[in-house]
């Protein structure tokens, strides 16, 4: 069969890395238990009341859901306090990053600035719809330098990337420093600010852009089910944005990308406080004994506002990495963040937390003894 010719710099792209499965580590070491800490998932797993929700509306999977998730937007609007007409609710948070880029950019003309590391998706996507991506470096303490992104804009900039807090660092700038960068860029350019691990952060009403929308013109918030609400697995996140650029999303979104399921999953999610307050404890809990427990072995812990922890082990960072894998437990290593000496572990429940840190202590120990 002859092979269809296609745009010369796809062989640039390589697939998205999820990180290794947790039945994938299992046939490799003959394991009988594994724990996953890697993808910054909810310790606490799936809501209770979402899942009698995903119960109950089952016997719904046959229907199409409806366009453009109205109800859904109707509660994220009441929830956050933002006009529904303002909310776009996607596939996760990454077809709403992609709706932005094909909406806003022109194809071969504008540019897209963010920084680096970023999260893979801004530059993918970027790249695919024929735009240039431009990168400022983070500091060396992981903090945002502004001035350095302010300085890669220009009149064809079209979006400007922030994650708020940071992946893979945790860290977390406070929101009038960002409304302060959204007035140092181009009129025409957007300032999004993923917002994905806020909820994390504390206290939140200082890191969140939401209180500052309606204000920002040229401001958009991105938010998901997949960390604070446990939904990752069904693929749901949504954007915050003005009215005109909404409803120019919704005219070129796909009309069923919001199964059914995953809309009442997350009418669920909004409903269930007690989750929600135990999954901030959990996490909050988790972050400080993971950070001292770590430092007191002799990891250098990075201060984060998120579900997980970045840090410099006292060994080879791959090492530490395949040894915890050989014991059952799964973490993220980062060399494919530009950052071969540093793993990324996710705040998990109190049984995971503690088994990750007996084992952490067997492989340092076990290094010491043969170095």
């Amino acid at each position: 069969m002859t092979k269809v010719p296609v745009r010369p710099e796809m062989e640039g792209f390589k697939p998205y890395s999820p990180g290794l499965s947790i039945d994938e580590i299992k046939k490799r070491y003959g394991l009988s238990r594994v724990i996953k800490m890697a993808s910054n998932e909810n310790p606490l797993g799936t809501s209770p009341v979402v899942q009698a929700r995903l119960a109950s509306a089952a016997p719904l999977a046959f229907r199409y859901a409806q366009a453009g998730s109205p109800a859904l937007s109707e509660a994220l609007g009441a929830h956050l306090g933002v006009p529904a007409s303002c909310v776009v609710a996607g596939n996760g948070s990454d077809e709403i990053i992609d709706l932005l880029l094909r909406v806003v950019a022109r194809p071969g003309i504008d540019n897209v600035v963010a920084f680096r590391p970023c999260f893979s998706i801004y530059d993918v996507q970027s790249r695919l719809c024929g735009l240039e991506f431009r990168q400022a470096d983070l500091n060396a303490d992981f903090s945002f330098p502004f001035d350095a992104l302010v300085s890669l804009t220009d009149e064809n900039t079209a979006l400007v990337f922030v994650t708020n807090p940071d992946n893979p660092s945790g860290y977390a700038c406070r929101a009038d420093e960002l409304v302060a960068l959204a007035a140092k860029l181009p009129p025409r350019a957007l300032l999004v600010v993923d917002e994905a691990y806020v909820d994390f952060a504390e206290p939140l009403d200082e890191f969140t852009m939401l209180p500052h929308f309606g204000k920002i013109p040229n401001l958009v918030i991105l938010r998901t089910f997949s960390k604070m609400y446990g939904l990752a697995g069904l693929r749901l996140g949504y954007g915050v944005m003005p009215e005109w650029l909404a409803d120019l999303l919704l005219r070129v979104k796909l009309p069923f990308s919001v199964n059914i399921l995953a809309e009442q999953a997350g009418l669920a999610a909004l409903q269930d406080d007690i989750f929600l307050s135990e999954t901030l404890r959990v996490v909050r809990e988790g972050r400080e004994l993971l950070t001292r427990e770590l430092t007191a072995m002799g990891c250098t812990v990075r201060p984060s506002q998120a579900n997980f922890l970045m840090f410099d082990p006292p060994m080879d960072a791959r090492a530490l990495f395949e040894g915890l894998l050989q014991r059952g437990v799964i973490i993220r290593p980062l060399a494919s963040y530009g950052m071969p000496g540093k793993l990324r572990v996710s705040i998990g429940n109190e049984d995971e937390n503690r088994e990750f840190l007996v084992k952490t202590a067997e492989v340092l120990r076990d290094n010491h003894r043969h170095s």
